[in-house]
């Protein structure tokens, strides 16, 4: 009784000491979370930077963006050219931020043949035989960029805190743990040195009149799979929702005007929806952002790759694709009342090219809240002066319908509009900038030409390289957006003179009407996340349809399908019933083909190391699976990255391959029509046939060897199927360390053996 007694008595005091320590531990990391400036986020979430200009009158603040670095063992030159020109590039401009968006190395290994190519060149090489198709990590080369990124922050004399870099697939190919001893992202990033260890970080840069907030994220794939499977963004709801807490940070503080800004490695058509359907553009609409910046594509597809998405549910194309950098040209607000003022959601996404080739830098300014950016080769053009207009904004790739409203309802200061305005970086003293504007109506005549002046700033620590000149803007308000081109000359104390391009500009904000290549178009314009089920369905149908719908055709009519119908009855119908009777006439080859599609769709493709660590995996058209816990919920990664295996696999070999074979059997049958019109079928001509001469019958071979010319194409074509089919199998095997015949012996195989099969059974009639 007393034990219990004693035990009664102790129970208070230790639910007080539990208590205590409860609310010390509670206390700590509430502090800790409100010190990271990040309540309602987790911990993931990198601290808030901030940070506050110099009273600056002028309101003008620039970046500095770098993409697609590639830094690679094998082409030293890009290091190198990195580390020689961009300290004094940067010291030159002195931005208030420095981005690199991605892809800092290459991750890949070379071949034997490319290593002798790039020593004829003169390109220095370790001299060993490796693959440029494996995708790995390699730790020297983050050696590099760390060492490199060291060099440029102390010649270019700038703070290493206002360096930002984020991770891209190159970044993470093979990685099979954030953290792990095979990420080196963070472990040599500069991300990652400073401690900015989560998937999105912010920074707000506050000038005397308002803040310009920057949020960059990562979303590379959290299982890092080897390429090619690893081509897209794969943003999670999680990481979308702090995206989209890091944009709202300012929106309950009325204060000062905010100018958001987000900048990642993937362009939007190249990042996937989350696992509930959430999309990146949609995050990025629903907080009145300014740009995306992006990198990714380089400029192997383009230069004009620059897309102005809108919230627009009339459109529903927008989900698949856009036809146009800006499928809405522009909008007229007539009606400026407050009830009608609803705010219209869109934002510039700008992809910028690279580095790796192209040596590109961009210098992004923010001029009282209007975006612009000039983009330039600081190589090849030797570029001592560099000029970026801020005001008035490039009418093609800058003007938006909201700078449209403004400019009709006067919702803003117009003092903004009195200026000409540009930012010129020179590393020799300029003497003079000249603005021109040229009238495209008039032939580009020169109707405007101004000497700019240089706008002195109190601060003695302010840098001085705004020029500006005032002008009549309202002379230039004009229906058309690309009427009037502005062009800027800035000449130096050496007397060298740097002109700007033409830019057509809108004083009213109008949108002028630029058309994207093909190219551009299927890399900016079609939304591949959506586009490849789709595709990949319509695929089957076709192929069916061809296979099935003739056969049932033919089952139930009593028309004789063959060669002479169709030269009765030409036309296509009867062509494509015609040439399907003639591949049943080979039931083994039309059972085999109907075969391998099922196979495609119910079995796994190949079997293949996706991750550095030795993990092995079997992918399907529906991505890779790694871990086989239930055969009924099968977890597939790398969707729709599998497209660039599934798609070139199906169009360049399935598809052509299944055209070339029912080509073979309608040869065959108009050989076979060929024949029985030198036999004959009737008695009396009997006789005849007998009495050939052999010289008769050496006619007769020669005239059949010209007329089987177009079977010697179409085994051509099946050799041409065949070779492309091995460089795409070769390609695999470097890249999943696999082995043919155990791992994807279907697969290879099939194809090749398919079409030597119909090339021997055709050979005879």
């Amino acid at each position: 009784m007393r034990e219990r007694g004693r035990e009664r008595e102790m129970r208070p005091k230790q639910m007080i000491g539990v208590f205590v320590v409860a609310s010390m531990i509670f206390l700590l990391v509430y502090t800790q979370k409100r010190n990271q400036g990040s309540a309602g986020s987790t911990s993931e979430i990198n601290q808030r930077a901030f940070m506050k200009l110099h009273d600056d009158p002028h309101d003008v603040v620039w970046i500095v963006q770098f993409s697609d670095l590639h830094f690679s063992v094998h082409h030293p030159d890009r290091a190198l050219d990195f580390k020689n020109l961009v300290p004094p590039t940067l010291a030159m401009i002195e931005p208030s931020l420095v981005l690199i968006t991605g892809d800092l190395t290459d991750g890949k290994s070379k071949d034997l043949l490319t290593m002798k190519q790039d020593e004829e060149d003169g390109i220095r090489s370790d001299g060993k035989s490796k693959d440029l198709l494996t995708m790995k990590q390699d730790k020297e080369e983050w050696m590099e960029y760390d060492q490199v990124m060291e060099h440029v922050v102390e010649k270019s004399g700038l703070d290493k805190s206002i360096f930002y870099d984020l991770r891209g697939n190159h970044d993470n190919f093979g990685v099979p743990a954030v953290g792990g001893p095979l990420d080196y992202f963070s472990n040599y990033s500069l991300n990652g040195k400073q401690g900015r260890n989560g998937l999105v970080n912010s920074v707000t840069i506050q000038t005397g009149k308002r803040r310009l907030l920057f949020v960059g994220f990562d979303s590379t794939m959290s299982l890092g799979l080897r390429g090619p499977t690893n081509l897209f963004g794969h943003p999670t709801d999680k990481l979308l929702s702090d995206i989209s807490f890091e944009l709202s940070q300012w929106d309950s503080q009325s204060s000062l005007p905010v100018t958001k800004i987000s900048f990642g490695h993937f362009p939007i058509s190249f990042s996937a929806s989350s696992y509930s359907g959430k999309t990146l553009k949609n995050t990025l609409l629903n907080h009145s952002l300014s740009a995306y910046l992006c990198g990714h594509l380089h400029t192997r597809f383009g230069k004009n790759l620059k897309r102005h998405h809108v919230s627009n549910h009339r459109l529903l194309s927008q989900e698949y694709m856009q036809l146009n950098p800006h499928e809405i040209l522009s909008e007229i607000v007539k009606n400026c009342s407050t009830e009608a003022a609803t705010p219209t959601k869109e934002f510039w996404e700008w992809e910028m090219g690279d580095w790796r080739k192209s040596r590109a830098m961009r210098i992004l300014a923010i001029d009282r809240g209007d975006v612009s950016f000039v983009d330039t080769d600081i190589k090849s053009e030797a570029k001592t002066t560099i000029i970026l207009v801020t005001y008035p904004l490039d009418s093609r790739f800058m003007s938006t319908i909201l700078s449209a409203r403004k400019y009709i309802c006067q919702e803003v200061d117009s003092t903004s509009y009195g200026t000409i305005r540009a930012l010129v970086f020179s590393s020799s003293p300029i003497v003079s900038v000249v603005a021109r504007i040229f009238d495209s109506s008039l032939g580009y005549l020169v109707i405007m030409e101004e000497f700019m002046q240089k706008k002195e700033n109190e601060s003695a620590s302010s840098r001085e390289v705004l020029y500006d000149v005032p002008w009549n803007f309202k002379a230039f308000e004009d229906p058309s957006p690309d009427r009037y081109w502005l062009q800027i000359e800035a000449i130096d104390i050496k007397d060298q003179s740097t002109v700007t391009e033409l830019r057509p500009f809108s004083v009213h904000g109008l949108v002028a009407k630029v058309s994207w290549t093909w190219k551009e178009f299927l890399v900016m314009g079609c939304q591949w996340a959506a586009l490849y089920f789709p595709i990949f369905w319509i695929f089957y149908i076709f192929m069916f349809s061809v296979l099935l719908i003739p056969r049932s055709i033919i089952i139930f009519s009593k028309t004789q399908w063959s060669y002479k119908n169709f030269i009765a009855n030409k036309n296509f119908t009867t062509f494509i019933v015609w040439v399907s009777s003639e591949l049943y006439k080979i039931p083994k080859v039309w059972f085999l083909v109907v075969a391998y599609l099922c196979y495609l769709v119910l079995c796994p493709w190949l079997i293949g190391q996706v991750l550095t660590d030795g993990e092995k995996g079997y992918m399907t058209y529906k991505g890779w699976v790694l871990n086989i816990n239930s055969i009924r919920n099968l977890d597939f990664l790398g969707y729709p990255d599998i497209m660039v295996i599934v798609f070139p696999h199906l169009f360049f070999v399935v598809l052509p391959a299944v055209l070339v074979i029912m080509a073979l059997a309608a040869e065959r049958a108009m050989y076979q029509d060929f024949l029985l019109s030198l036999s004959g079928k009737k008695k009396d001509d009997y006789n005849k046939r007998s009495a050939l001469s052999n010289h008769d019958r050496n006619n007769s071979l020669k005239l059949y060897l010209q007329k089987r010319w177009f079977r010697i194409i179409l085994f051509v074509v099946s050799l041409a199927i065949c070779l492309k089919h091995y460089q795409n199998c070769r390609a695999l095997v470097k890249a999943y360390e696999m082995n043919p015949l155990a791992h994807f012996s279907l697969y290879c195989l099939s194809i090749p053996l398919l079409l030597a099969y119909v090339v021997y059974k055709t050979g005879k009639a």
